[in-house]
């Protein structure tokens, strides 16, 4: 199988993560959708754990991320704010700067790995 890193950044808010890799995937899924049920589907997770995850992010942010409209004959929907693609740019950038900085490091460490059977 081989050694590998895995890098997870996780912004922490008043206890909370207020924006961790899954919650970012999220946002990517729900400006992809326009829809917090349809991105839930995506990603395999239960409507009400997506919309408590947009609930954390909203609450720890000075603006909200998502906006949603409720249902009903015009269909509802929910789009990623202008603040919401502002924090998952700046997110996905330190993910990637993370990746990079953890990355050299990981030659030394993986030569110290027993090898695989």
């Amino acid at each position: 199988m081989g050694a590998g890193i895995d890098v997870k950044v996780r912004l922490l808010q008043g206890g909370e993560i207020a924006m961790g890799p899954g919650k970012a995937d999220l946002l990517d899924a729900i400006e992809r959708t326009g829809s917090i049920s349809a991105a839930a589907r995506a990603m395999g997770m239960s409507y009400r754990r997506a919309w408590l995850l947009v609930d954390v992010m909203n609450r720890s942010f000075g603006a909200p991320l998502v906006r949603s409209a409720a249902g009903g004959s015009q269909g509802g929907g929910a789009s990623v704010t202008e603040t919401g693609l502002e924090v998952l740019t700046h997110y996905r950038a330190m993910q990637a700067a993370a990746s990079v900085a953890a990355g050299q490091y990981a030659a030394a460490l993986t030569k110290l790995l027993r090898p695989d059977d």
